[in-house]
């Protein structure tokens, strides 16, 4: 199978992102210099060091490496993955931050293991999926390994009380799911077995219940938990058509909670606007359909899941970021993609994309 060129179009949505991403970020790390002048330093080297510096390292490495690699070395990269994220339960080598334990500390720098967890998932249940072929719409071989693999990825993930990248693993299991033939009754069954299981983890995780909660009425506890969406919605309200201008934002000056972090896109709205916030979602879906563009010129059911379900990590918790700031979606935790604080999901993310560039260049 001849290789070609990699694929441009997606490569340059990939950089606009990044690009407009690292105008954001700088902006609304203006917010944090006023509040924590002494962690500043760290918070810029790892997000442009970790994140940005050696994200980019991986892309180019992932780039290069000829995506049959993920599909040999499949099962070890998931074991792998699973052991890192059990380390975050080791007293000394896991971190806790907001009462959540999801960050491993290394030599005084933290990272959050279950980016890699996603990901490996991924290259494993595509891996499983082009093994099953046909034999994905039965129960025994395409539904039950993949309620085995959320009942595996669950309990580490409830563990760590990181319910929205469960959710994210989740949407993105259906997709290739469906994707390979997955049976519509299946599907039901899978959805109602989870909103079940959901039900559950509102009732017994007290965060969860006040997420709902806040979510059906934003304006129930307005100094509580119902703060950051009241001040996200001032500040993508006082941005109006056009926004107050880059660095303008006043909502990341002790407003706005986590300015960098998953109230990135409020900061966005507010100095660029509906023109600038409507074109960063734009983007997010171009990015979206051409990476689904890819997979559908995959040459092979392995490479075509495999893109399908790096798209759908991506564009699944970028528009559940989105989404929890303009209030159509509870809150949750998850940065935006290319854009929030965070040099581990930055990393992961840009190393998903050399994965999706390197399929691009066997496409039909």
């Amino acid at each position: 199978m001849a290789s070609r060129s990699i694929d441009r179009t997606f490569l340059i949505m990939t950089a606009f992102l990044v690009l407009f991403g690292t105008f954001i970020f700088v902006s609304a790390s203006m917010g944090l210099l006023t509040r924590e002048g002494p962690n500043y330093s760290s918070i810029i080297f790892n997000q442009f060091v970790f994140g940005l510096l050696l994200g980019g390292v991986f892309l180019f490495a992932t780039l290069r490496i000829p995506y049959g690699f993920w599909k040999k070395q499949a099962l070890t990269i998931f074991i792998s993955a699973i052991v890192l994220n059990l380390l975050v339960f080791v007293p000394h080598v896991g971190a806790m931050h907001g009462g959540a334990r999801r960050w491993i500390e290394i030599f005084g720098m933290s990272f959050q293991p279950s980016e890699a967890l996603k990901i490996g998932f991924v290259i494993f249940f595509a891996a499983w999926l082009s093994a099953a072929k046909s034999k994905v719409a039965t129960f025994k071989q395409g539904t039950l390994p993949l309620l085995i693999l959320f009942a595996v990825v669950g309990c580490i993930l409830l563990g760590q009380r990181d319910t929205d990248t469960y959710g994210v693993i989740i949407v993105t299991g259906l997709a290739m799911f469906v994707s390979s033939g997955g049976k519509g009754k299946h599907v039901a069954a899978i959805i109602l077995t989870g909103l079940i299981a959901l039900g559950a983890v509102v009732a017994l995780r007290p965060y969860v219940l006040e997420r709902v909660l806040t979510f059906i009425n934003p304006a129930r506890d307005p100094l509580g938990s119902g703060y950051q969406i009241q001040q996200s919605l001032i500040a993508i309200g006082s941005g109006r058509l056009f926004g107050r201008g880059f660095g303008q934002s006043i909502q990341k000056f002790n407003y706005l909670p986590e300015p960098m972090g998953d109230s990135i896109f409020a900061v966005a709205a507010e100095e660029f606007g509906f023109i600038g916030s409507a074109l960063l979602v734009v983007f997010f879906v171009l990015f979206s359909l051409r990476g689904l563009k890819i997979a559908g010129r995959a040459p092979d059911l392995f490479s075509r899941n495999l893109v399908i379900g790096i798209i759908m990590l991506i564009i699944t918790q970028s528009f559940l970021n989105i989404g929890a700031m303009v209030g159509v979606l509870p809150l949750s935790g998850t940065p935006l993609l290319f854009i929030s604080q965070g040099g581990t999901a930055l990393l992961f993310a840009l190393a998903e994309v050399g994965i999706v560039l390197n399929v691009s260049k066997y496409t039909k």
